[in-house]
């Protein structure tokens, strides 16, 4: 990025406009390719957790920790900095679901019942449409909710074991 800068300025410097707006368009995918990448990672956290959550049918603290950590930093990554828009709108998510729930497939299968399931084993034991729709919830809330907290805390209790872990 630091060579784009050199080149933006060269570019401005010796009036060569058109070039300079190429750069522009470059730094501009950098940045968004860059931002998405983040939220794909608190998105697979988000599911290895969720994927563990359906098959062994238990919420534990830790799980809940991680959930509502990731959805935090996904509500404060994916606000642009003039606060009234997102890098991704909400139903962006679903195709970003599908790219990264096999990483999360396989990365939960290391942690399931100490890695006995491989993860077409473990493909078949999800149910990946309510994976998504609890996914989704969690999502929904980083767009207009205020007291964010509570609020995955809400959907965090309709989980599976999500009562128990309430109490």
């Amino acid at each position: 990025m630091t060579q784009e800068l050199v080149d933006l300025r060269t570019a401005i410097l010796e009036g060569r406009y058109d070039e300079a707006l190429v750069i522009v368009d470059d730094l501009e995918f950098m940045s968004r390719k860059s931002i998405v990448l983040n939220l794909e990672s608190y998105l697979t956290r988000i599911l290895i957790h969720l994927i563990k959550n359906q098959v062994e049918q238990r919420l534990t603290n830790s799980w809940a920790v991680s959930i509502r950590e990731s959805t935090i930093q996904i509500k404060k990554i994916n606000l642009r900095d003039n606060r009234k828009s997102y890098y991704l709108k909400y139903e962006e998510w679903n195709e970003l679901l599908d790219d990264v729930f096999d990483t999360a497939i396989d990365r939960a299968s290391l942690e399931i019942s100490e890695g006995i399931s491989d993860p077409e084993q473990l493909s078949e034991m999800v149910s990946q449409p309510l994976i998504f729709t609890a996914a989704k919830s969690l999502i929904l809330l980083t767009y207009n909710q205020e007291n964010i907290k509570d609020a995955i805390n809400q959907e965090l209790g309709k989980l599976p074991g999500g009562e128990k872990w309430k109490n």
